[in-house]
């Protein structure tokens, strides 16, 4: 479990603070933030961003789900745009070998043919700070354990005290590692349709190969719409719905970027470890991930023979694929920079500083003295267990045969309890049909079976015996250590494995069915492993970790209550600022700030999956049709770079000038500072981008589906512009005042 880090690390350590570090609160921004905003090109006040009783800059910021992309409303009828890679499973799941929109992409020419897109979205309503009301209740005296009891006891207090009126909801957020408290109200609305998607060769190109890599030549967007009910009110999907009207929609500006000029980021960033003790580093190092890259690899390797083989399967598994193959790589580039950067050295070298301090007073000491001693205990002790954690979460918990077990739980529990209380049952087999639904949409039982198979041997041969599953002792025993053997007789017989085994048992369930199930017994024996032993041995070291972490944020901000500070990514809205601009990736190196489209000819190979150019974008580029979206050279910009603090769950999320007009979205951060979640690395660290003047390319010239463009608000600062253009000039402040263009 990665330990998430809630203060500023170079605030403490590092001489100054860069405008480009940090994951700000909004509702911070005026204290915290608004003049070194402005003095970097910021034209805009922090109320612009963030105010309740007014439209503000919030209001057209989108969180797809619970925060596993972002998005930016673009349109005053619904529209917002986020990555292809975000909309990626909505494309899949409505894709077929007959309509295969991840190959051909997807373009929605009227509102009729819009597509459901199969998720939910929200808006940001206000932030309130209660930690005066937490802390107020919590003492020095209380153990771990009892503060969490405390503060989940009034959290739920406050979440209820918000509501849940129709699509009204409230999160409780542990910040500064639980020195801080800020409750989050969202709206959420849930019919979303998908528009608009390129096909993968322009939306994905570069594959894994150019994964968190700069240059980049990818449009990786998708377009998406809301709708609500004929009252404006969230309803669930439905005919009569009609478009959502946004409090705020950007302007889409055709300007462009130049090195140094103003970008900021706003979105839902997922986490951040940023201040990882040196103990964390070492076992990320040694432990965690190394087998999280070895678990997915095998994986992969399985997918890719099965997709392979059959284009059913490879539609199928798609976004499986994807998923599993993002962080097999970026653990692989952590890994790297970790190492390269000496993270784990100057860690430690950072707890000696802190210490130093805390030592030098005799009351410092009494309250701060033991992180060390507590963060040390509580990772050492946690190196016992890391291993057969990490490979029964990747592994074990990798086979879709094993999960569909658990989601039987609640039925097995059922039917031992009171196997003649009918409507529980029902209910119980109701819940498993709809889990069986989700599955079998995009199942492939020949492709889990070798997969189960392969992770179970993984786990056989690397971890220790004592803490694997009891299960193994079956395989062992009765096929001899063969695992292929054993997962082709499970899948030749579990109803597990089989829709019409599954749907024949759930007609007249039992409990002693599902016991002799050898499916369900392997599921049963990983879920009461994990329950049991490794969860429980992970968990006796927490309480040392949550106090060693919450000791030494408070030290280190009462050693610098002057420094800027900001919590670690918790999935909440955050804003981060700073300029585009190139940088030095190593001796001899250097990278431009942009690339244009001649690199995607460059790169072109139409033997190799991930470097397919359809032949029309190929056309188009050869011929340099690239309308009004090409730059003042003649040139297609396709991405940008910039310093802004980024991380998983910003996918998606807007780029904007100091207008606030959106000039790209942002979409990867770069190789080079894959260590960045840990320890932000100033002269490294970039945010990749796709430049918006590519999206609209795209849409525009590529797709012929230029009425999308038309319905967005086009700044154009251009002598020229194309005479079928639907062109609006833009007063810069306007937007941030009323959140629509002015038209001069």
């Amino acid at each position: 479990m990665k330990r998430s880090i809630t203060l500023l690390l170079a605030a403490l350590f590092v001489i100054g603070l860069r405008a480009d570090e940090g994951m700000w609160l909004l509702n911070k921004l005026k204290q915290v933030n608004e003049a070194q905003m402005q003095k970097l090109g910021f034209k805009l006040t922090a109320e612009d961003i963030y105010a309740i009783n007014k439209a503000a800059m919030k209001d057209g910021i989108v969180r797809l789900g619970g925060g596993f992309c972002s998005g930016e409303m673009v349109s005053a009828e619904g529209l917002f745009l986020t990555n292809h890679h975000c909309g990626y499973d909505a494309i899949q799941g409505l894709s077929s070998v007959e309509h295969d929109y991840l190959t051909d992409g997807f373009w929605a020419m009227t509102r009729k043919e819009e597509l459901p897109g199969g998720f939910n979205v929200s808006f940001l309503q206000r932030i309130d700070d209660v930690s005066e009301r937490i802390n107020g209740e919590l003492t020095d005296a209380m153990t771990e354990d009892e503060r969490g009891a405390k503060i989940a006891e009034i959290g739920a207090k406050l979440v209820e005290e918000a509501g849940t009126e129709n699509g009204k909801s409230a999160e409780l957020k542990v910040m500064f590692e639980g020195n801080e408290f800020y409750v989050f109200h969202y709206i959420t609305y849930r019919d979303v349709r998908l528009v608009g998607a390129p096909p993968s060769a322009i939306g994905k190109f570069g594959g894994d190969t150019d994964n968190w890599m700069w240059p980049r030549h990818n449009a990786d967007f998708s377009i998406f719409r809301m709708y609500t009910g004929p009252d404006g009110e969230p309803a669930d999907p439905s005919e009569s719905n009609i478009p959502f009207k946004p409090k705020w929609h950007f302007p889409v500006t055709l300007q462009g970027v130049q090195e140094g000029d103003f970008a900021m980021i706003m979105g839902y960033p997922g986490s951040t470890d940023r201040f990882l003790s040196s103990y964390g580093v070492k076992l990320a190092l040694d432990v965690e991930q190394p087998s999280r890259v070895k678990v997915r690899r095998a994986k992969l390797d399985v997918y890719d023979e099965h997709m392979d083989a059959d284009n059913k399967v490879r539609i199928q598994y798609a976004s499986k694929h994807a998923q599993v193959s993002n962080y097999w790589k970026y653990f692989i580039g952590q890994q790297r920079g970790l190492k390269r950067l000496h993270v784990f050295d100057k860690k430690k070298d950072q707890e000696n500083e802190l210490m130093a301090w805390v030592n030098a007073d005799p009351a410092r000491k009494a309250k701060y003295g033991s992180i060390p001693t507590l963060l040390e205990g509580g990772y050492t002790e946690r190196a016992k267990f890391e291993k057969a954690n990490v490979y029964m979460q990747e592994g074990a918990f990798g086979s879709e045969m094993i999960l569909m077990g658990f989601r039987m739980y609640r039925l097995r529990m059922q039917l031992a309890t009171d196997p003649k209380d009918a409507p529980s049952i029902a209910a119980a087999v109701a819940q498993v049909k709809a889990a069986a639904d989700e599955m079998w949409k995009d199942y492939d039982p020949s492709t889990d079976r070798d997969v189960t198979a392969a992770m179970f041997r993984l786990i056989h041969s690397d971890v220790e015996r004592d803490l694997q599953p009891n299960v193994m002792a079956t395989i062992e025993k009765k096929y001899k250590g063969d695992f292929d053997a054993w997962s082709k007789d499970v899948f030749a017989k579990s109803f597990l494995t089989n829709r019409a085994r599954l749907d024949a048992f759930l007609a007249k369930p039992t409990a002693k069915a599902m016991d002799k199930d050898l499916g369900f017994q392997a599921s049963e024996s990983c879920l009461n492993h994990f329950r049991n032993i490794i969860g429980p041995a992970v968990a006796a070291s927490e309480g040392d970790l949550e106090k060693g972490y919450r000791l030494m944020v408070a030290a280190m901000r009462e050693k610098d209550p002057n420094k800027m500070w900001y919590p670690n990514a918790n999935s909440t809205m955050r804003l981060t600022y700073g300029t585009v601009g190139s940088y030095i990736p190593a001796d001899a190196m250097h990278y431009d700030f942009y690339t244009t489209a001649n690199g995607i000819l460059e790169k072109e190979d139409n033997t190799n999956d991930e470097f397919v150019v359809p032949q029309r974008a190929h056309d188009l580029i050869t011929a340099r049709d690239f309308g009004r979206y090409a730059d003042a050279k003649g040139e297609l910009i396709t991405g940008f770079i910039s310093n802004n603090d980024i991380t998983g769950g910003n996918s998606g999320s807007g780029v904007f000038n100091g207008n606030g007009e959106l000039i790209g979205i942002a979409f990867d951060g770069n190789w080079e500072a894959m260590s960045g979640d840990i320890a932000f690395e100033p002269e490294l660290q970039r945010t990749i981008s796709v430049d918006i003047r590519y999206v609209l390319w795209t849409i525009d010239k590529f797709a012929g589906a230029g009425h999308l463009v038309k319905e967005m608000t086009v700044v154009e600062r251009k002598a020229v512009p194309e005479p079928e253009a639907k062109v609006e000039e833009v007063v810069p402040a306007t937007p941030a005042k009323t959140g629509k263009a002015v038209k001069k």
